[in-house]
């Protein structure tokens, strides 16, 4: 799904430039334009991935301004077409090459293997060229003022994928994902870092290792939510600058489905818990016996307006992130380009807005995990499962 639809895959890193230039927009569009799309579909080639326009992902043409740069924002796609050849169909004819060899050669009782690897790849080149490269775009949205990037997908070798070519793009430019942890450093002012880094579990500062090792801020937070959804009022305040007003109100709640993993002599088992809940007893029972919310659909409300995603517990991730439904006044447009920059800014504004009360939320929780009062909310909760 594209950065404008309804619903939206979301994974956001941190931008670091080591010079960054005088003139962004110049700059941006050489090195976009450097590493375009480059269609294969008259060729053989099995894989092609580069930029494309957000608009018109047949266009690599980053020349004007108004096609990717929109005030501190700058928007692109990234386009993979690739072909892809059914095992089977490979199978079936590498076998009716080999077979054929064999029939003019008829002193070998099977293909050597040099020539075997010959065949194949001809096969292969053969099959390629008879057939049409798939199409895929992810968007890509980059906001200059804070350096945040979103990136519309999480599919792991996608995410490799994009990761390389941008940093191949951008020379001295270092992307960093914003995992629970790395989230929680930018939400803290430098004393309370130190506090977050006392509870660092890592082993190193790679992106692994810091997901890895600090699952526990995830599996608190989810944990913490859940109970708070229960026994609270679920009502917080707007702690983080965005747009909405600082000190506004808004309701968290976990609902509809949460997913659930803990380890056991068989290896690691999951519960799935799905649809409204009532009391969580299934959920309260499983944490109860060790397992641990690893990913749940976490619903935001604020006034009228409603936000929902998946979280993943781990990495942070944003799965079908939904923001209220954007509208625009026909009588203000002037032209299909105008329409266009309208719809995204107001999507930008309520998707940032979620963002928002996202990060408030987190933030409330990061002030009570590692503060003073924690071991004495962690023992309510403890004896709130228990009571079940």
């Amino acid at each position: 799904m594209g950065i404008l639809a309804n619903s939206v895959s979301l994974c956001q890193f941190q931008v670091l430039l080591e010079n960054p230039p005088d003139d962004l927009f110049a700059w941006a569009s050489e090195q976009l334009a450097a590493k375009a799309f480059r269609p294969i579909d008259r060729g053989s080639e099995e894989l092609s991935v580069g930029w494309v326009l957000v608009d018109d992902p047949q266009s690599s043409d980053f020349s004007e301004p108004r096609t990717f740069w929109r005030d501190h924002y700058l928007v692109f796609s990234l386009r993979r077409d690739q072909r892809r050849i059914p095992s089977a169909l490979l199978k079936a004819h590498q076998e009716r090459v080999e077979t054929e060899f064999l029939a003019a050669h008829p002193g070998l009782n099977r293909v050597p293997k040099q020539k075997r690897e010959e065949l194949r790849d001809a096969v292969r080149g053969t099959l390629l060229s008879q057939t049409l490269p798939v199409p895929a775009v992810f968007d890509v949205v980059w906001d200059t003022r804070t350096g945040r990037l979103g990136f519309a997908n999480l599919n792991a070798k996608v995410l490799e994928i994009f990761e390389g070519l941008f940093r191949q793009t951008f020379e001295g430019s270092r992307l960093i994902a914003v995992h629970p942890y790395g989230r929680a450093e930018g939400l803290l002012d430098e004393g309370e870092r130190a506090a977050l880094a006392a509870e660092n579990r890592a082993g190193g500062d790679s992106v692994l290792e810091m997901i890895e090792g600090n699952r526990w801020l995830g599996e608190d937070f989810l944990r913490w939510l859940l109970y708070q959804t229960l026994t609270e009022s679920s009502r917080y305040a707007v702690n983080r600058p965005g747009p909405a007003a600082a000190g506004e109100g808004f309701v968290a709640y976990l609902n509809d489905r949460l997913l659930l993993k803990g380890g056991s002599e068989s290896g690691v088992q999951k519960v799935t818990v799905v649809g409204p809940q009532d009391a969580f007893s299934e959920v309260r029972t499983a944490l109860s016996g060790g397992k641990q919310i690893t990913e749940a659909i976490v619903h935001l409300e604020k006034l009228e307006d409603q936000w929902k995603l998946t979280l993943k517990g781990e990495t942070f991730h944003f799965a079908s992130f939904k923001s209220p439904a954007v509208k625009i006044e026909k009588d203000q447009i002037t032209d299909a380009a105008s329409e266009k920059e309208a719809v995204f800014y107001e999507k930008m504004h309520v998707m940032e807005e979620g963002l928002q009360l996202f990060d408030s939320l987190y933030r409330h929780f990061l002030d009570l995990r590692l503060g003073a009062d924690w071991p004495a909310v962690n023992t309510r909760i403890v004896e709130w499962l228990a009571a079940e």
